[in-house]
């Protein structure tokens, strides 16, 4: 490899990695909803790490059964949180072709 070849390889690295920091800035803005009980509980998560909202449809609000709302509400962020991340992966391997990139996330 020459040194002509090095340095267009050094500037595809140098795309690469612009264009990743810009899909991660992209991710982190990136705002995934996911529903649970048909619905009735809906969540929103910002870049697959921060819980945005919350909305409960009224009739899932039964004081008798505060644990069937909590296992709503963990089912839904829990979707919206795999599914950022599907997302994410998605996006990522679009750029890289699949490529393990340290740092990156899996």
């Amino acid at each position: 490899m020459g040194i002509g070849d090095l340095g267009r390889a050094l500037k595809q690295v140098q795309k690469l990695q612009a264009e990743v920091a810009r899909l991660q800035d992209e991710l982190e803005r990136r705002l995934t909803e996911a529903t649970a009980g048909g619905g009735a509980v809906r969540v929103v998560v910002r870049g697959g790490r921060t819980l945005e909202s919350i909305e409960l449809q009224p009739e899932v609000v039964d004081p008798r059964d505060i644990g069937l709302l909590q296992d709503l509400i963990l089912a839904a962020v829990n979707q919206a949180l795999a599914r950022a991340h599907e997302e994410a992966q998605a996006e990522l391997a679009k750029i890289t072709g699949g490529l393990k990139i340290p740092g990156l996330p899996e």
